[in-house]
């Protein structure tokens, strides 16, 4: 439904601006006018923003909606409704305050839509890719205890420390990926440039016999020179074989098994799936998610299904009045010291502080992890790099000192 700029002024004569959601300009009057609004302009919206981004390059970089944009909304909404400001003026005033129009207008729309005898929780529901389950249900559930301000600080918070996480995480691997592209075009320069027009050279010389392993990357070359479209519709085929059994429901599964075992690998993925299982759940039960509720979503959350139906497998047993901490131990699954938090938090009634302290535990884990796989990953790929190429030149040197004895 398109969203309507309006400026006018109330029944005391103030002026008052702001937006409403209508069919057409007809209509939107006619919403305003029963709010006993006199109108003195109004204009659609997204035309106003379509003229304004014509010529402008900056237009194009407020299409998305960050983190940081959604964790400053739901803070300064946080900060709003705290100060015993209703919710309907609290959206009406972060949306005007929020710089990304795209944002903005989910905000003002939603605000329409609490003004109108909706639930907040029901508005957000209708951007499924801007409002996760999380922030949907804690939303709600914030709604119907009447704390919708403590969660909404809580959901801050929480966004906040998800997004530095996945910042970390995908900054440790900006390096290795640099360097395995830069590998890749050297070793592509060398088999398709460099050794062809050596490999001219020594065919100049019948008299000169060859090592082995001069040999082999003489071949190699030779192989990628003449075959290289064979090559690479091959591995374009092996990567989209590969995608479509991962993207199947039995291959996820063993995809998921098998990450888990590997080396270096393996217990990073299972550090950082359970620290988002005990912040998330957490988060929910503290947002006062029922407990059967909240393991639905966290199980998506993991982004393992190796260790999602291990929590599958602890819903189901709070469905039959079971304990959680029994179906997570017998999954193998779950450190120690996680399965020994829970089982106290279950015992003292305390789970949502135990949890929180878990997640905290296994957060500053990752992130130490994080750097020292870092800090390792740095002169692993050096020396590979530099034994990779190290070979290949060689290979190619030992026979071109061999021409010169031959010369002289």
């Amino acid at each position: 439904m398109p969203l309507f700029e309006y400026r006018g002024l109330n029944k005391s004569g103030k002026n008052v601006r702001g937006t409403v959601d209508a069919d057409n300009v007809r209509s939107a009057k006619l919403k305003l006018k029963k709010d006993n609004i006199y109108i003195v302009e109004i204009s659609d919206r997204a035309k106003i923003r379509a003229a304004r981004g014509k010529g402008s390059k900056s237009s194009s970089i407020t299409t998305g909606i960050g983190v940081e944009d959604l964790a400053m909304m739901t803070r300064q909404l946080a900060t709003l409704l705290k100060a015993n400001i209703p919710l309907v003026d609290s959206l009406g005033a972060v949306g005007e305050q929020i710089e990304n129009p795209k944002l903005s207008d989910i905000i003002n729309e939603s605000r329409n839509f609490v003004n109108e005898g909706g639930s907040f929780n029901k508005a957000l529901q209708k951007h499924p890719r801007v409002f996760n389950k999380v922030y949907v249900s804690m939303c709600e559930a914030g709604e119907m205890s009447g704390t919708l301000d403590v969660i909404l600080l809580r959901l801050a918070e929480f966004t906040e420390g998800q997004h530095q996480l996945n910042s970390k995480i995908k900054s440790a691997m900006i390096y290795p990926v640099l360097m395995l592209i830069f590998i890749t075009i050297m070793l592509a320069v060398l088999f398709v440039y460099v050794i062809p027009k050596i490999t001219d050279i020594f065919d100049s010389f019948p008299e000169l016999v060859l090592p082995w392993y001069s040999k082999v990357v003489i071949d190699l070359s030779d192989t990628l020179v003449n075959y290289w479209h064979v090559m690479t519709v091959a591995v374009v085929a092996v990567f989209f074989m590969f995608l479509s059994w991962k993207n199947s429901t039995t291959g996820q599964k063993q995809y998921d098994h098998l990450i888990l075992k590997l080396p270096i690998i393996g217990p990073m993925v299972r550090l950082i799936a359970v620290s988002r299982f005990a912040k998330t759940l957490a988060t929910l039960l503290v947002g006062g998610v029922p407990m059967i509720s909240a393991m639905n979503i966290v199980r998506n959350v993991v982004n393992n299904e190796t260790i999602g139906a291990a929590i599958d497998q602890a819903r189901d047993n709070i469905n039959e009045g079971e304990s959680i901490a029994g179906p997570l131990k017998q999954s193998g699954q779950f450190p120690p010291l996680v399965l020994h938090m829970i089982n106290i938090g279950e015992k003292t009634g305390d789970l949502e502080n135990m949890l929180t302290q878990v997640s905290d535990a296994y957060d500053y884990q990752v992130k130490s992890s994080v750097d020292g796989l870092t800090s390792l990953l740095e002169p692993v790929m050096l020396i590979i790099m530099g034994l990779v190429i190290g070979t290949i030149v060689f290979a190619i040197m030992i026979p071109i000192f061999e021409l010169s004895s031959i010369g002289g």
